[in-house]
């Protein structure tokens, strides 16, 4: 995600604030207080949104922020005319929300699985997280699943994506991002307005996170900067590393929760392969030769919530990659292809996609209302 850790992969899309806006005349009192949360933040956001073309022409622009609203219309028209994304009004507005986050998401699983608590909204389908635009209330909401006794994370979040609801605006949570990452954050968002699939998060995430990868590639090649490749390629080596680590500590803790051991020795035995992870993870920080990027993620308690955060950005991306290369490389065949996909059943999708079933982050130890 490019929330918690600087790395890409972790971005998160929470359409349902969108959705919220379009319902909130519709719901009830006991989901009135998330729906307003969401549609007041969304209002806020359209307030602070200026049109770029506007900064670009006012002499009184910061020169940095000049520069930098520069690059992001160069990314914006490179995405539509080059990459097949959409033409619409998204990323052509810029939003000082003068705080680091958008929004901040809160995950929670129970104690002893990895099966996500999921919520469901209008048009979104169901989620394994709720959003919120204050951290004070993400934290307020965290602090009651953790009474209800959910292992539970909260992660900020720079950038979401309203489906093409709304015009999405370029904001100060990620306009200092590096070239690359600016671009790669522009073309996952756009994407999401291509295909989606309501309910099913990994599909979603995956999809873009194909797109992102295939979109900086090509923007680079074209724009001249074939000599960030390399760090890129360095920087998806190391999210890779990162990866195996986690995955190989949710099939652990797989085994563990699935045992038939007694809850007291499988919360023992869940302490000792979170210390492991912590263990595999300064491994890997002497391997990439002291690079910390992912220390904000490691920095608190480990838990199955913070777990279930990470697959569903690439669960599903090889399978996506090689159906862009059956349709030669073909975007626009590509696009087509994946949206006969979000018509399909989740079992047919990943059958499609090369996945013989579907994984857990996609399963549901609980499904909850909006204010649950």
């Amino acid at each position: 995600m490019r929330h918690i850790v600087s790395n890409s992969r972790f971005r998160l899309a929470i359409a349902a604030c969108a959705a919220a806006v379009l319902v909130v005349s519709l719901a009830s009192c006991q989901t009135v207080g998330y729906y307003s949360q969401a549609a007041g933040g969304q209002m806020e956001l359209w307030r602070a949104a200026e049109p770029i073309e506007q900064l670009l022409e006012d002499e009184n622009t910061d020169p940095a922020l000049r520069e930098r609203l520069e690059l992001v219309s160069e990314i914006r028209t490179f995405a539509t005319e080059e990459l097949s994304l959409p033409d619409s009004g998204s990323y052509r507005r810029y939003a000082d929300l003068e705080r680091p986050y958008v929004i901040w998401n809160v995950f929670a699983a129970p104690e002893l699985s990895l099966e996500p608590v999921t919520w469901c909204f209008p048009i979104a389908g169901c989620v394994g997280y709720r959003g919120y635009f204050s951290e004070e209330g993400a934290q307020r909401f965290a602090d009651s699943m953790r009474e209800r006794g959910f292992d539970v994370y909260v992660g900020g979040v720079p950038a979401y994506s309203t489906l093409g609801w709304f015009d999405d605006a370029v904001l100060n949570t990620f306009i200092d991002y590096s070239d690359t990452d600016l671009a790669q954050l522009i073309f996952h968002e756009l994407a999401h307005q291509v295909a989606y699939a309501p309910g099913d998060t990994t599909f979603n995430e995956s999809f873009a996170t194909a797109v992102e990868l295939e979109g900086v590639k090509r923007w680079m090649a074209a724009s001249g900067r074939e000599a960030m490749l390399a760090a890129v390629e360095k920087a998806l080596s190391r999210h890779q590393d990162f990866l195996d680590l986690v995955m190989s500590t949710r099939e652990e803790l797989e085994v563990i929760y699935q045992s038939e051991q007694t809850d007291e020795v499988k919360r023992s035995q869940k302490v000792d392969a979170y210390l492991r992870l912590r263990e595999g993870y300064q491994s890997l920080k002497q391997k990439w030769r002291g690079y910390s990027g992912y220390d904000r993620w490691f920095e608190g308690p480990l838990n199955n919530a913070q777990i279930g955060s990470v697959a569903a950005y690439n669960e599903l991306v090889p399978g996506f990659q090689q159906l862009l290369a059956a349709n030669g490389g073909d975007l626009n065949a590509f696009y087509e292809a994946v949206t006969e996909l979000t018509k399909l059943s989740v079992d047919e999708r990943r059958a499609r996609l090369g996945v013989s079933e579907v994984p857990c982050s996609d399963c549901a130890a609980a499904t909850l209302d909006a204010e649950s």
